[in-house]
């Protein structure tokens, strides 16, 4: 289950809307995941997706993957999760509440991400620059860095994580009730005991789904605000900042940007990469689920 909700965050992230300013934003699939898993799981699988992103797309960064692990995985899914247990609290799993409680967790935690990212953008400036004074990393500061990260974020980004977060958990009303047992004062007796692998291959399908329509995620012109490469960045300020010019070769990408080199198509470049992903997240599960009934057959042996 952290397998596949690692692949549905990591696909959600692939399909970027257009933002005020000519940059792009995207959702993160975390509420789902903090509903679903618990706060501790969905960590798991954002914080996964993410370094799958870092270390084969060069996609956020192997020198932030840390920063961008604790912004979106570890806050995103505590606040999430807070959140809808607090606004679904006494709602029948079953009710249309729970599907606009998981509504309000993924705008509210997606903003909260977006604000804890903008601060730590707008306060480097301050705190490591040169001797003359010159930013060493983030170029901007506090007030122009938290109105570009936010406004974005209250509007189309936030909106983006509030329809998948509430799609996903009527799909799972529909799906399978016993997803959901584990949120709200529920008895565990109530419902029926869910049959892990069976639960999960409808996900794979829902996941598999979604990946082919990945290329649509590239029709949003822009990169996303603070994400520029330095190559980008000397674009939009008179000097690339020495730090960032320095750590921008620390690590280079197989697959930089979702396109691989020998793909010309950059449509069919960016489908064959989140294939590619998704083919990795199924392999890990799979290995996972064949170790785990190999340690019971084990144990049962032993006993």
């Amino acid at each position: 289950m952290v397998s596949v909700f690692a692949a549905f965050s990591f696909i959600v992230m692939m399909f970027n809307v257009p933002l005020p300013g000519g940059t792009t934003g995207h959702a993160l699939g975390v509420t789902v995941g903090a509903i679903v898993l618990g706060p501790a799981g969905a960590i798991l699988a954002v914080s996964i997706a993410l370094a799958i992103q870092a270390l084969l797309f060069g996609d956020g960064g192997i020198t932030t993957l840390g920063a961008n692990c604790f912004n979106m995985a570890i806050v995103g899914s505590l606040v999430a999760y807070a959140v809808y247990q607090l606004a679904s609290r006494g709602a029948d799993l079953s009710s249309r509440r729970r599907v606009i409680a998981a509504a309000i967790a993924g705008y509210v935690s997606i903003n909260v991400c977006a604000l804890v990212t903008a601060i730590e953008f707008g306060i480097q400036p301050a705190l490591f620059h040169d001797a003359g004074g010159a930013p060493l990393y983030a170029p901007y500061p506090l007030r122009v860095a938290i109105p570009a990260m936010m406004i974005g974020h209250l509007t189309f980004a936030g909106l983006a994580e509030a329809a998948v977060s509430a799609g996903m958990v009527s799909y799972l009303q529909r799906a399978d009730l016993g997803l959901l047992r584990g949120v709200g004062p529920v008895p565990m007796a109530a419902l029926p005991v869910p049959d892990g692998p069976r639960l999960s291959g409808k996900l794979w399908w829902l996941v598999g789904v979604l990946m082919l329509c990945t290329p649509l995620g590239i029709l949003a012109a822009g990169a996303a605000w603070g994400e520029w490469s330095s190559k980008e960045l000397s674009t939009r300020v008179h000097a690339v900042p020495a730090g960032l010019e320095r750590l921008s070769s620390v690590w280079t990408a197989p697959f930089p940007g979702y396109a691989p080199s020998f793909i010309r198509s950059p449509l069919l470049g960016y489908l064959l990469s989140a294939m590619f992903a998704v083919g990795v997240f199924l392999l890990a599960s799979l290995i996972a689920m064949a170790f785990g009934r190999r340690r019971i057959k084990t144990d049962k042996a032993l006993s």
